[in-house]
């Protein structure tokens, strides 16, 4: 799986704890945000260049940080068939992976401490789509998933 992680100021520190964290397991990641606190990359600069790349396929999961996770989660959902969901939570994570099929953790610097979001990044990478749903609940979310994309493409074209 190739990750990509991106932050602004304001998610710097968190994503450092990530970034050690995906060091530490040999995960496949880039850091596409700030990673020099004297050259600062607004989030929706950060997320306008990581969404088109996990809407390409280039990536398969992102983490993006900043002050909230509201604003990575924004821009990044303007990007047809990207998902990404701004959690606070282990559940929350789970949750956007199991039910949304989410591929963009969207975390908030001033709201997640390092290791509630490294702990986090674990759930939501180790978490696959319906995984832990009930046989009627995974079957509606597939049902979901098709009107979804139908939408998306009346919407996008």
């Amino acid at each position: 799986m190739k990750i990509a992680i991106g932050s602004d100021k304001s998610g710097f520190a968190v994503k450092e704890a990530v970034k050690a964290y995906l060091t530490e397991v040999g995960a496949d990641f880039d850091d596409l945000g700030t990673t020099d606190l004297n050259e600062v990359h607004p989030y929706y600069q950060v997320a306008s260049e990581v969404a088109p790349l996990v809407q390409q396929g280039v990536y398969d999961r992102a983490v993006l940080i900043c002050g909230t996770g509201a604003g990575m989660s924004v821009v990044s959902n303007k990007y047809k068939g990207v998902y990404a969901v701004a959690c606070e939570s282990l559940y929350a994570a789970k949750m956007a992976r199991a039910i949304n099929n989410a591929q963009v953790l969207c975390m908030g610097g001033w709201i997640v401490g390092p290791e509630l979001a490294v702990e986090m990044v674990k759930t939501f990478l180790a978490t696959a789509w319906c995984q832990d749903l009930e046989d009627w609940r995974a079957e509606n979310m597939h049902k979901f998933a098709a009107r979804l994309s139908a939408v998306e493409d009346e919407i996008y074209g």
